[in-house]
């Protein structure tokens, strides 16, 4: 897809800053002892967040869903960024350590997050898409997931990218999620860009020190803009956007994507030396 094709592309390269932060850019979704969600129309995407304190937090039914419940023809993609908790489905309890993930399929019907400790209490991520089949709600231990070393001291970017919900740990209807962490030194995430139409990204940035942003970099590869992002903020990338960023230190980022097609290699590259 083109700017030709698309008003959305031609009107992002034109967008006041304060005008690009409000279509792309989602916060305030961490807040204690409560769930919050979000609706992006792009592959009819939802996302979340939930920090429960003393009373656990139940998963509503939306008025937007039309539906009975919420996973009613949905799936949901789950990490907990925080300390221990447990997520109880349909009466079975799961627990959740730091950084494990939950694959929540259609039809999950009774979905309660609670935290194991007040004073660290669990900090859940969730990212929900339309569900085609009925997959089995599945628990990703963190200690199970598969690391990848990517990048270079050199070049700034050396991270780990941590594969927890995918097609070769289980079967999803569209989610797939993990998230990247960068050594201390580092602060390029993505290196090279690239687009992939055939999905949307969400990325949800963690671990960013007070007073410390990301500048991500969005847009076409030939008139890219960029966003100024804080700590437990999410961006939201389309199918015709690239994505990278960088930051004043390092830190982490939860990658969430959706679409027609769960193959993680299938990009199109754009060159840092061809960007504009």
């Amino acid at each position: 897809m083109t700017s030709q094709d698309n008003p959305l592309i031609r009107l992002a390269a034109e967008m006041p800053p304060a005008e690009l932060r409000r279509q792309f850019v989602v916060g305030g979704l961490f807040q204690p002892g409560a769930l919050n969600l979000h609706w992006w129309e792009t592959d009819r995407t939802v996302l979340g967040a939930a920090i429960p304190l003393g009373e656990p937090l139940a998963l509503p039914a939306e008025a937007a869903l039309r539906t009975a419940y919420f996973l009613e023809r949905r799936e949901a993609g789950v990490i907990n960024l925080g300390g221990p908790g447990r997520i109880t489905v349909d009466g079975r309890e799961y627990p959740m350590g730091p950084h494990d993930a939950l694959y929540l399929g259609r039809g999950a019907k009774d979905v309660v997050f609670a935290s194991d400790s007040v004073a660290q209490p669990a900090r859940y991520w969730l990212q929900s898409y339309p569900a085609h089949a009925a997959h089995p709600v599945k628990h990703i231990p963190f200690a199970e997931s598969l690391g990848i070393r990517l990048g270079s001291r050199e070049n700034s970017n050396e991270r780990t990218l941590f594969k927890l919900i995918h097609p070769g740990a289980l079967p999803t209807c569209q989610v797939v999620m993990g998230f990247t962490r960068l050594e201390p030194g580092s602060v390029w995430n993505s290196v090279p860009p690239h687009t992939h139409l055939r999905r949307s990204e969400v990325y949800l940035y963690f671990n960013l020190p007070a007073g410390q942003v990301v500048f991500h970099f969005m847009g076409e590869p030939q008139a890219t803009r960029h966003l100024v992002l804080h700590d437990s903020e999410a961006v939201l990338s389309p199918p015709w956007s690239i994505h990278c960023g960088a930051g004043t230190t390092a830190y982490s980022f939860v990658w969430g994507m959706g679409g027609e097609n769960q193959e993680f290699s299938d990009m199109d590259p754009a060159p840092v030396g061809e960007l504009r």
